[in-house]
């Protein structure tokens, strides 16, 4: 079959392609070896957030007597199969609706393994038994197209020194079906994924040690948030230990326990532990597409493309986790109509990489956009910062969640916002906001002047800059 367009993956790349590519009058298909929406709504950001969902829940209960709500003691319990299968339900749901989404903009769906043949053309194969790689087998049909993006995303990171089982020594996927709660778990990598994992088992009641190589938790983050966090986290009782190597981790035949060798500050240390979880980062799935054969550059397990993800190969484009920038779904989708839409010939715009916001889903919740202090201050910029504690908050006192605050950083002679950083209750909605004004280059003087409700929690932003140019009222 002929198409002008054919995408391979259909994960927040993929199917937001061939959507809007379906939208623009092209002839479409997409190529999918497993489900419709790809890690992020099956296997990753969509499912996590349920079972995150039902921690926050649980720690409403077991915190009631704190919101003068009684509960009978005992009678309220984490059920950890029901809240896997809510979460396996919630994400089939997701995929039924991309399923929908696509059907409804008229694009094929080719099922299976999708590789390149050159000269516009794309074989798909039956696709082997996943096993979280590509792979395909046997024979398959040959279908062309003008244009050919992949998106096809990528899968957890594995190290010769973390052996993955998948039964004592698990990775991200296996961490969301588990089928109790275990007594103990190491989880290796405290990056978004590492410390969502680190929160939900802690909250459950698990005894959870986080080892994490770079100096700081969340080492992406401000510094200043990284370090908050780390604190939060050992309120608890959770180890985080920093700036520290994995050397190796092994199970126990004999016993059943996993032994986890360290080595950091204070030199070589063991530590044991029901279950190990390896978060040590994501691969990009680029194996057995036909890259080289296609002429596509590769730099480091990651696909060389311009401004408009065009790759050295002519009418082949790549999208989100395979390509250099931040392995993000909403930064996925961005690229995508950034993609196709220079494709039909639209005023297409590159991507603004310093607009991408970011989150973690823990409690409290962290996100930012932008610069970080640190940042700012090596690329030698005059600064000024304004901060806002939820302590201060009348939303987060009324909430009995005051933990947390905003920090805005400015330049100091244009004013104009630089980046954001926040610790707290609902600041991932909150995060939105200053994507918005970092985009349209607001100051720290057109943030504090637009009204914000109250009682809020998005007041903070407003305070924060107020804050930042001498005139808080609050602080």
């Amino acid at each position: 079959m002929k198409y002008d367009i054919i995408v391979i993956g259909s994960g927040p790349g993929g199917y937001v392609a061939a959507i809007r590519a379906a939208q623009l009058g092209m002839k479409t298909a997409v190529v999918e070896k497993a489900e419709l929406g790809g890690v992020c709504l099956n296997w990753g950001c969509i499912p996590t957030k349920a079972l995150l969902k039902s921690a926050q829940v649980w720690k409403y209960v077991s915190q009631a007597a704190a919101y003068g709500v009684s509960v009978e003691e005992g009678s309220a319990r984490p059920d950890m199969p029901a809240i896997v299968a809510r979460s396996r339900e919630v994400a089939a749901t997701m995929s039924k609706g991309v399923a929908f989404l696509l059907e409804k903009n008229k694009v094929d769906v080719i099922r299976g393994f999708g590789s390149l043949l050159g000269n516009g053309r794309v074989k798909v194969s039956p696709a082997a038994a996943q096993d979280g790689g590509n792979k395909a087998s046997g024979s398959g049909e040959i279908h062309e197209a003008d244009h050919i993006i992949l998106a096809t995303g990528a899968r957890p990171r594995e190290l010769p020194f973390i052996p993955v089982d998948g039964v004592k020594i698990i990775n991200s996927r296996h961490a969301l079906t588990l089928d109790r709660i275990p007594e103990s778990m190491v989880v290796i990598g405290s990056g978004a994924i590492g410390t969502e994992f680190a929160y939900l088992y802690a909250s459950l009641g698990t005894k959870v040690t986080v080892v994490e190589y770079m100096p700081d938790m969340l080492p992406l983050e401000d510094e200043e948030v990284s370090k908050y966090m780390e604190r939060c986290f050992r309120k608890m009782r959770t180890n985080v230990i920093t700036a520290t190597a994995v050397k190796s981790v092994s199970a126990d035949p004999q016993t059943g326990r996993c032994i986890t060798e360290i080595e950091g500050k204070k030199g070589l240390q063991t530590l044991e532990s029901e279950i190990v979880l390896s978060a040590v980062g994501i691969k990009s799935n680029i194996e057995n597409l036909g890259l080289e054969e296609a002429g596509v550059r590769v730099e480091r397990d990651k696909i060389v493309v311009d401004e408009y993800c065009r790759t050295s190969a002519e009418g082949i484009y790549a999208i989100g986790d395979l390509v250099p920038t931040p392995a993000l779904a909403h930064v996925a989708s961005a690229e995508a109509i950034c993609c196709v839409e220079k494709i039909c010939g639209l005023s297409s715009s590159p991507v603004d990489y310093s607009t991408v916001p970011s989150c973690v889903y823990t409690s409290p919740e962290v996100a930012s956009v932008g610069m970080t202090e640190k940042e700012a201050a090596e690329a030698g910029m005059e600064i000024k910062t304004g901060r806002f504690p939820f302590t201060a908050s009348g939303k987060a006192t009324a909430a009995g969640d005051r933990d947390g605050f905003v920090k805005l950083i400015f330049e100091k002679n244009s004013d104009r916002l630089l980046g954001a950083h926040a610790v707290g209750m609902n600041v991932t909605e909150m995060i939105a906001e200053l994507s918005v004004a970092k985009t349209l280059g607001a100051t720290s003087h057109g943030i504090a002047k637009a009204i914000h409700p109250h009682p809020t929690m998005s007041e903070a932003i407003m305070e924060a800059a107020e804050a930042a140019n001498g005139s808080a009222i609050h602080t």
